[in-house]
């Protein structure tokens, strides 16, 4: 064989070995899948059922990362622990965990409600100010969750607005919002909602306003327009208890509701009204 095709052949086969190589490294990815887990740290581990790969040969979980970091954790067994504490993480630190298998199989994560924030607060104090704004500090809050502000009117507690929590454990959070009163006492809270369901409330917190009482006209044979002495947050309801109409005005559209009796909630009163036609 001539020396320009033994190189030839050489070259070919490099080539040959490199097109290999790629096919075989693209493969590998192709084949392996991600569990992604995002959350707040809140002092909970992660426990994984990790079966055996599709081929048979081993287990199917061949890596763990926390925050971009490999673990250590004994992930070659057919359940294994994600330990986080050794990650020199606070209570409601940010978390990625990312869960690397073979893609002939799939991890199972046993309990991933670990890293969902929790309304874990504590109120520091909670108070409205003359220029009608509604201040609260809080502690421990284990991860971002929404505050949620209420109003105490018509016998029940009405929502009014949110505020983002910052979700830090190691300081003071403070938060404010401006408030609508009603006429006479006022009464607010702020509440959080974690994934159970189950909210947890601040201390209440009242304001004596100086606003008029209010009222309405026409109050029975309204046609079109019902008008309020003042501005308000109202809600409108049926006689089977459907709300129909709902705002923040000194007047409300009535020309599309039906003819019949209405309740109405406004200010901090309750009352009703006819439609005449």
């Amino acid at each position: 064989m001539s020396p320009v095709n033994l190189n030839l052949t050489e070259t070919s086969i490099r080539v040959r070995l490199f097109n290999l190589l790629v096919f075989l490294l693209v493969s590998g990815f192709a084949m392996a899948g991600n569990i992604v887990l995002e959350g707040n740290y809140q002092g909970k581990n992660l426990y994984v059922r990790n079966p055996f790969a599709g081929s048979g040969v081993g287990f199917c979980t061949f890596e763990v990362t926390v925050n971009g970091s490999v673990t250590t954790d004994e992930w070659n067994s057919s359940a294994f622990e994600i330990d986080l504490s050794i990650h020199n993480l606070e209570l409601g630190d940010q978390v990625v965990v990312v869960i690397k298998h073979k893609d002939d199989c799939a991890p199972k994560v046993l309990n991933p409600e670990v890293l969902n924030p929790k309304s874990t607060f504590e109120t520091e104090s909670i108070a409205i100010g003359n220029d009608g704004v509604l201040k609260w500090s809080t502690k421990n809050e284990a991860g971002v969750l929404t505050f949620i502000v209420e109003q105490y009117r018509w016998n029940k507690w009405v929502y009014v607005g949110e505020v983002e929590g910052e979700g830090r454990t190691g300081k003071v959070n403070s938060y404010q919002f401006k408030i609508t009163p009603h006429s006479g006492e006022n009464k607010f809270r702020a509440k959080k909602v974690d994934y159970t369901g189950v909210p947890r409330y601040s201390p209440t917190a009242s304001y004596q306003s100086s606003s008029p009482i209010l009222d309405f006209n026409p109050k029975k044979g309204v046609d079109k327009y019902m008008d309020f002495t003042g501005e308000t947050m109202f809600e409108v309801y049926d006689i089977h208890g459907n709300i129909v109409k709902k705002g923040y005005s000194d007047k409300i559209d009535c020309g599309n509701l039906k003819k019949g009796l209405y309740y109405l909630n406004f200010d901090n009163s309750t009352s009703e009204f006819t439609k005449k036609k």
